[in-house]
């Protein structure tokens, strides 16, 4: 590998606070939702492929979380032949329609603000910011939400001193940003947003995480 990927959560994007898991979503818990259906998401970043990298990596996750997961590949076909390319086409669709058709307990909505790739010769990073909101079929709630941002450094590792280490570092980080794969990226900011989802069903730690805390990004949140 060119150079060391390190990845961390971007506390200084937004101001931050402590919560548990028990506290923040306890509908997670009264309604126990099982199945998820995964929409496509909302793209507002500037990157074209940002929605097909995000969607086609955070069922994995949701189904390591606990959850049956609706296969994105199939839904996303079903929506397409519907016309539907992006949620904000079924923001108005009630959701005991998607409890009807697929006989899903709660629906997955995400946005993504932000999916920047920053390059500065010696140094280069992916900024990745999304919104989701997991809204029960059963009651029309918002049963979990997130807000937040994940920094993966793109920068080429120590190379040595002097003029030709920093000659070297700018080709591996220009190297690296050409040719950086977003599916792992992808992959590291889903489970760096569900972190704070309680468990589902086939897990575990099942309705036993309630005391679990998690680092709250959500700007109106932020203490005082």
């Amino acid at each position: 590998m060119l150079g060391m990927i390190f990845i961390s959560c971007a506390i200084g994007c937004a101001p931050t606070t402590m919560a548990t898991k028990g506290s923040e979503f306890p509908l997670m818990y009264e309604e126990a939702p099982t199945t998820i259906l995964i929409l496509p998401p909302i793209n507002q970043s500037t990157a074209a492929d940002a929605k097909e990298y995000y969607a086609t990596t955070i069922q994995e996750v949701l189904s390591f979380w606990g959850y049956y997961i609706f296969p994105y590949e199939v839904t996303a076909d079903i929506f397409r032949i519907e016309g539907i390319y992006d949620a904000e086409l079924v923001t108005d669709v009630p959701l005991t329609k998607f409890r009807e058709f697929f006989g899903a307990d709660a629906v997955l909505f995400t946005t993504i603000k932000k999916w920047d790739l920053s390059y500065m010769v010696l140094a280069a990073s992916l900024t990745v910011s999304i919104d989701a909101q997991l809204k029960s079929t059963i009651s029309d709630q918002i049963l979990w939400n997130y807000n937040g941002t994940v920094v993966v450094d793109l920068s080429g590792g120590n190379t040595g001193g002097g003029i030709a280490g920093l000659i070297v570092k700018a080709i591996v980080t220009s190297v690296q940003s050409a040719m950086v794969d977003y599916v792992p990226h992808s992959q590291t900011a889903n489970y760096r947003a569900l972190s704070s989802l309680p468990f589902g069903k086939y897990h575990p730690q099942y309705m036993t995480d309630q005391s679990i805390q998690f680092v709250d990004q959500t700007p109106e949140k932020a203490p005082e």
